[in-house]
């Protein structure tokens, strides 16, 4: 009777450590947090570095996607007409590849292939590489949700829940709309 008890016991103990374990091993990855803000860099085509300190002071809105994924062909229309939309406003858009850079990848694109697919796909807003996704990870977009949205707010800190996956009947003008009008 006694060993039931300490038996029971042991296994609840067992059982909830092996819960608050768990929890942890599966938690978000993290970004770098700043004082104000989040901290990252990308690597444009055109060669130049952005990072997430020259981004503060602007809502962004960085637009995730793949040079071979279907459903980003309809992204980046949406991303265009976002864009035009807020021109002028304190708002940058971007689109950023997670094409991989490793001519041994299948999912491997030059710039001059992701240049390629901009003007196919009537694409004009600045084009940045995160090859393997790794700022997308960080940012805490589902690896399985491409393409992606994240915002971020003048501060520089993500605002709002990432948008994931695509809706190919949705506008992403109209999708964001309240968001952006809160932020800006």
């Amino acid at each position: 009777m006694m060993f039931n008890k300490h038996f029971r016991l042991l296994s609840g103990f067992a059982l909830a450590l092996s819960l608050i374990f768990s929890q942890l091993s599966f938690a978000a990855p993290s970004i770098t947090a700043m004082a104000d803000g989040l901290d990252f860099s990308f690597r444009a085509v055109d060669g130049r570095d952005v990072s997430a300190e020259s981004l503060r002071g602007d809502v962004v809105v960085l637009a995730f996607g793949a040079s071979w994924l279907p459903l980003s062909r309809t992204q980046v229309q949406g991303v265009q007409q976002l864009a035009d939309e807020y021109a002028g406003r304190k708002l940058q858009v971007y689109w950023v590849s997670t094409d991989s850079e490793s001519p041994k990848s299948r999912n491997y694109a030059t710039d001059d292939q992701l240049r390629s697919f901009a003007r196919k796909n009537g694409l004009k807003v600045t084009m940045l590489r995160d090859p393997e996704g790794e700022v997308f990870k960080r940012l805490g977009v589902d690896g399985n949700q491409l393409p992606a949205v994240v915002i971020l707010d003048r501060q520089g800190n993500v605002s709002g829940e990432p948008i994931g996956g695509l809706d190919p009947e949705g506008n992403l003008v109209r999708q964001l709309k309240e968001r952006l009008s809160a932020l800006l």
